[in-house]
C-alpha cells in the first residue's frame, strides 16, 4: 500500500513533486486527474494526483481536491501532501488557502504547515517572506503573471486573505534549533488556536529539519523540495521498505518537439536561447481568435523539419505583449492557446513525435488531456523538479512537463540532448 497520497494543483507541479519523491527514495506514479479507482499499488510508495486547480474558481478547486483526497483515502492512504508552486502562485481569494483548509477539515487534523521553499531553485522563505533569488517575490516577475500575479512576498499576510483560521510563523531561529524545537513551536501555535503555519527555510538543511518534524503529520502542504528529505525521513523511521532506486525506462524512439505556453521570465529566456540557433515558430493568439488555421500551418511547418531534429512551437510573450493581447481578447486568450497546444500535441504525435518537452502548467494540462494520458511513470531528473516521465498507455510517449519558472536558459536543449 502506498504510504503517501499527494494532490497537486497543476500538471507540471505534479511531475515536479514526483521527481523529488523519487530522489528521496519513494517509488512514484502520477495520475492525471481524479482516478475513478486506484489499482493495487503494492510496488509504489507514493501516488501523485495531478489536478488543474491552481487558477480556477476556489469552490471548484476545493471540490476537485476533496474528490482526489477521497480516492486516495479509499486506497488506504493516511498521509497526504498538497503541492503548489514554489512561488505560492495564488490570488487573494485562493486557491491555496481554501484547498488546504478543506483538506485539513476532511482529514480531521488540527494543523498543517505551508512550506514553499525550494532553495536549490532559489526559492527561500525568511521571516515569512518569500524570495526568488535575491529579490522579494513581488519583484521577481511574478507580479506580472497573467493568472496569479503575486504582489506581496509576506506569506503570512497573503494566506490570511485566503483563509478563515489564524496564520502563524515558525521562524528560522526555531528551524535551526532542530525538529524538536519546530514541533514545540507548532504546538505553541495550536495552543493559540493557530491551525496554519508558514515555514521559514533557506537551505536544504532547513528542509531536512522540517521533514524530521513532520514525519508523522497527516497533512503537509508545500512546494516539491520538502518531498526529498521527507522520503528519507520516512525510511529512517522504518516506514518504507521497498527498493529506493527509481525504476529506469529506456527512451522512446521517435522524433522530438518542444511546446512552450508559459510566459514566465524563465521560459522567455529558454525560448530565446533555443530560437537563436534552432527551428522555432510562434503562435499568435489573435490569429487563433480570428479562426485562422494556425495549428494546421504550424504542423505543416514542423513536418519537414522533424527529421533533422527537434522543433519548438511557442506562444511565449513578454509582459507588454501579454497586456496587449488581453486588452483585445481578454481571458479568452488563455483558453485559445491551451486548445491550440493540445491540438498541436496530437498532430505532432501523428507525425511520429514520441518525445515532448512542454513548458507551462496550463499548457502541460492541455497536452495531457488532448493525448488522453491517464498516468505516468516518474523517471530520471533533467533539472531540479523536472523529470522525464513515460506514459503507461499506447503509443509510449516520453514527456518532460516543466513549470514555466523552472530550468536553465538552455533547458530545452539539455532535455533533448541537443546542445
Amino acid at each position: 500500500m502506498p504510504l503517501l497520497g499527494c494532490i497537486a494543483d497543476d500538471f507540471t507541479g505534479a511531475a515536479d513533486l514526483g521527481s523529488m519523491l523519487v530522489r528521496g527514495g519513494m517509488r512514484t506514479v502520477q495520475w492525471i486527474g481524479v482516478p475513478r479507482s486506484l489499482p493495487n499499488c503494492t510496488d509504489i510508495d507514493a501516488i501523485v494526483v495531478s489536478l488543474k486547480t491552481r487558477s480556477i474558481d476556489a469552490d471548484a478547486a476545493v471540490r476537485e481536491s476533496l474528490q482526489a483526497l477521497a480516492a486516495l483515502r479509499a486506497a488506504g492512504i493516511e498521509r497526504f501532501y498538497f503541492k503548489y508552486g514554489s512561488t505560492f502562485d495564488s490570488t487573494p481569494l485562493g486557491n491555496i488557502g481554501p484547498v488546504a483548509e478543506a483538506l485539513l477539515e476532511a482529514i480531521g487534523a488540527e494543523q498543517t504547515v505551508f512550506c514553499p521553499a525550494f532553495p536549490e531553485n532559489g526559492r527561500t522563505v525568511y521571516r515569512g517572506h518569500l524570495f526568488v533569488g535575491d529579490v522579494l517575490l513581488q519583484e521577481s516577475g511574478m507580479q506580472h503573471h497573467p493568472l496569479t500575479p503575486m504582489t506581496d512576498a509576506n506569506l503570512v499576510r497573503w494566506l490570511v486573505l485566503q483563509t478563515r483560521g489564524g496564520v502563524g510563523l515558525a521562524p528560522l531561529g526555531v528551524v535551526r534549533a532542530g525538529s524538536v524545537a519546530i514541533q514545540a513551536r507548532l504546538a505553541e501555535l495550536r495552543d493559540e488556536g493557530v491551525r496554519l503555519a508558514i515555514a521559514d527555510a533557506v537551505s536544504d538543511e532547513d528542509l531536512a529539519a522540517w521533514a524530521c518534524a513532520l514525519v508523522d503529520a497527516p497533512l503537509i502542504t508545500g512546494a516539491s523540495a520538502l518531498a526529498t528529505p521527507l522520503g528519507r525521513a520516512y525510511r529512517r523511521n522504518g516506514l518504507l521498505s521497498g527498493d529506493p532506486a527509481a525504476a529506469a525506462f529506456a527512451p522512446t524512439a521517435g522524433s522530438a518537439a518542444v511546446l512552450a505556453g508559459s510566459c514566465s521570465t524563465a521560459t522567455q529566456r529558454q525560448v530565446a536561447a533555443w530560437t537563436a540557433s534552432r527551428p522555432a515558430l510562434r503562435l499568435d493568439p489573435r490569429r487563433l481568435a480570428a479562426g485562422e488555421d494556425v495549428v494546421g500551418e504550424s504542423l505543416a511547418w514542423a513536418e519537414p523539419r522533424l527529421a533533422d531534429g527537434p522543433v519548438l512551437i511557442s506562444s511565449t510573450a513578454t509582459p507588454d505583449e501579454i497586456d496587449e493581447t488581453r486588452m483585445s481578447l481578454g481571458e479568452r486568450a488563455t483558453s485559445l492557446v491551451e486548445d491550440a497546444m493540445g491540438r498541436l500535441a496530437r498532430g505532432l504525435v501523428d507525425l511520429g513525435v514520441r518525445r515532448l518537452v512542454v513548458a507551462g502548467g496550463e499548457t502541460s494540462g492541455a497536452v495531457l488531456r488532448a493525448l488522453g494520458i491517464a498516468s505516468l511513470r516518474i523517471g530520471p531528473s533533467i533539472a531540479p523538479g523536472v523529470p522525464w516521465t513515460q506514459s503507461t498507455g499506447k503509443p509510449s510517449l516520453d514527456l518532460a512537463l516543466k513549470s514555466g519558472n523552472f530550468g536553465q536558459d538552455d533547458f530545452f536543449a539539455r532535455a533533448l540532448n541537443n546542445d
